[in-house]
């Protein structure tokens, strides 16, 4: 497919945004970008490809560092430009492992000494991002620190001095960078596979209720529109899980990208009062619980001070809990979701398969046409779970035929 002209979007000035050109209809794809830089995740080393970020249960491992690992010799070949120096990287470390933020920045210092050209820099590049250093907590910058420090031993083999790199080339301002800039990579189902930095798009301002959402294809990253946006509107997407009441969604906010929302949502509060309906430590507990899922206590950035893009996080545990039968989903998501948000349609394509495995024909038929409905809007109809639901749903016609 062809990529969408940049022409159609404006920047008026650095951090202030993306402006729609012309007037977007709900389901347009605006941009597909690649990464200036990306890695595969810790957890799922091992399982996904390390190029083109696809599972794969035969991957094969770099016969030197042993850590990579490709599905063959053509994803290798395309990966060791990246790879080529933190070879040598990972295998000085050994048997130790370096944080995901450690090893992505190590890939962005790579790049950044090779100058080379990258084409999600077009609209914004890499030195341009904002960092917000000075905003930070003592509590963040320390823990920065303590990553520029780590990050200076793991890329010992490779780079002896860092005194002797470019002033461009700051550790600590690496990391400031990173922290609000990069995005957690997930697959189809909204499972996290890698993190990865995407500088153009960073200039996408954040709303609770954003007209348009980002989702991925292998390491691409693809906007597109979940509403009608006029012309001169603010492109807009949402940094953070939508679930959480407004003061947790501030909270949120203002310590990783330290700016306060007023997004309707976070101004009329409407739905507040639903979510905190019932139990209100029960729901603190629910929240605890997929936060220790999503953000295990360990000293890695990504995960210690929360500095990726939460956008399209997994929600199996929330999904689960909103949907205690395959004939009850649907009731809580619908509050707090927008009508058109990839976990709506993950979710409901998930109870839509639940029902047909248990032979409830039509009702599978009903909660997958609901999927592809949301799903056409926020994946588009040539992404690759999208042609896997349409795949589900002909089964699904074809039994109810022979019953």
């Amino acid at each position: 497919m062809e990529v969408p002209a940049l022409e159609r979007f404006l920047s008026p000035g650095k951090g202030s945004g993306l402006r729609s050109r012309r007037q977007v209809r709900p389901g347009e794809l605006l941009y597909r970008a690649e990464p200036f830089a990306y890695v595969v995740t810790k957890e799922q080393l091992g399982g996904v490809c390390e190029q083109c970020l696809q599972r794969n249960e035969h991957l094969h491992r770099c016969s030197q560092c042993k850590v990579a690992k490709y599905c063959g010799k053509s994803c290798q070949k395309e990966a060791w430009l990246d790879h080529k120096r933190e070879c040598k990287c990972l295998q000085n470390v050994k048997p130790n492992f370096p944080p995901d933020s450690v090893r992505l920045a190590g890939r962005i210092v790579f790049k950044l000494l090779r100058q080379s050209a990258c084409l999600s820099e077009r609209l914004y590049s890499f030195k341009d991002l904002q960092s917000n250093a000075e905003q930070l907590s003592e509590e963040m910058k320390e823990g920065l620190g303590h990553l520029a420090h780590t990050l200076q031993l793991y890329l010992r083999a490779e780079i002896q001095d860092a005194s002797h790199l470019p002033p461009a080339i700051d550790f600590f301002q690496i990391f400031t960078k990173v922290t609000c800039n990069c995005f957690t990579i997930s697959n189809g189902e909204m499972q996290d596979v890698g993190v990865g930095l995407y500088p153009s798009m960073s200039l996408l301002n954040h709303s609770c209720d954003p007209n348009c959402v980002i989702i991925f294809e292998g390491y691409q990253l693809l906007l597109r529109s979940i509403r009608e946006i006029q012309i001169g509107e603010e492109l807009t997407i949402s940094y953070i899980e939508s679930l959480m009441p407004t003061s947790e969604r501030q909270k949120q906010l203002k310590r990783q990208y330290c700016f306060e929302c007023d997004c309707c949502l976070c101004q009329d509060q409407e739905k507040d009062a639903k979510k905190l309906a019932g139990e209100e430590p029960a729901w603190k507990e629910v929240k605890d619980a997929v936060n220790e899922v999503k953000y295990p206590k360990s000293k890695e950035v990504l995960s210690a001070t929360g500095s990726s893009k939460q956008m399209l996080r997994n929600d199996d545990t929330l999904g689960v809990m909103c949907s205690p039968s395959p004939s009850s989903y649907g009731i809580q998501d619908r509050l707090y979701y927008p009508d058109f948000h990839p976990l709506r349609a993950v979710q409901l394509m998930r109870v839509g398969k639940l029902q047909y495995s248990q032979g409830m024909l039509p009702q599978a038929l009903g909660t997958l046409k609901q999927a592809y409905d949301i799903m056409k809007v926020t994946h588009g109809t040539d992404h690759s779970l999208m042609q896997a639901l349409m795949d589900l749903k002909e089964q699904c016609e074809a039994m109810m035929k022979l019953h």
